[in-house]
């Protein structure tokens, strides 16, 4: 279960701080329930994504993770960019307290991410799409109780955005989902509830369908 509660965030900008992007958002998500952030360009699903991640900090408010909780697949951060793939995936393997079976992992994390012989390079050296599988390449190796997302299936060509949606499918199966994406398609695909978030507000909906049909409504008004 993850509960937020009167989640405030804005930014810093060189005039001061910049307008609410979240202003008083609460919601609680139940376990193993996956959710689909929903809103216009800017609405702050990313950002709260990452707060929900802890990648970012709210100014006020909290969210409590009475579970297990993935930092958001495909993000590029948290990566030490003079490291190499693999040296960074020994890293992370070493946090999660698998130095046993660290190879296993090694080699799984490899082989998912696809980025050949660059996984002994350094990571500075990627392209953007290089570093978001390796990212997503990491999620999948350790397990979390929820998993976050940000458009992470649309990373790569067709094969590596069918295998994601694979691996997505499976994650579905076994633990709760939380994910950004613009399409439509692939929130239905994965989600069952949605957050639909408006002027700094977010509404809880049971089904996708129902947040879909107000982001929509809104748009058109």
């Amino acid at each position: 279960m993850i509960i937020v509660s009167d989640l405030h965030k804005r930014y810093m900008t060189d005039h001061g701080p910049g307008p609410w992007v979240l202003q008083g958002v609460n919601f609680t998500i139940p376990p193993k329930v996956n959710v689909g952030l929903i809103g216009r360009n800017g609405a702050g699903k990313s950002t709260l994504l990452g707060i929900i991640g802890g990648i970012d900090y709210a100014n006020r408010g909290h969210v409590e993770r009475r579970c297990r909780v993935s930092w958001p697949m495909g993000f590029g951060g948290g990566l030490q960019g003079s490291l190499t793939g693999r040296q960074n995936a020994k890293f992370v393997c070493r946090v999660h307290g698998h130095e046993d079976d660290m190879a296993e992992r090694l080699e799984q994390i490899q082989a998912f991410a696809e980025i050949g012989s660059f996984f002994d390079e350094p990571v500075k050296t990627y392209s953007s799409g290089m570093r978001s599988r390796l990212q997503f390449a990491l999620s999948l190796a350790f397990e979390f109780d929820v998993y976050i997302s940000d458009e992470v299936t649309s990373t790569g060509d067709a094969a590596f955005r069918k295998k994601a949606a694979a691996a997505f499918k499976n994650l579905a199966n076994k633990a709760g989902l939380i994910m950004v994406s613009h399409s439509e398609g692939t929130l239905k695909q994965f989600c069952s509830a949605g957050i639909w978030l408006h002027n700094g507000q977010a509404h809880w909906f049971d089904q996708i369908d129902d947040a879909i049909k107000a982001y929509k409504e809104s748009i058109a008004a």
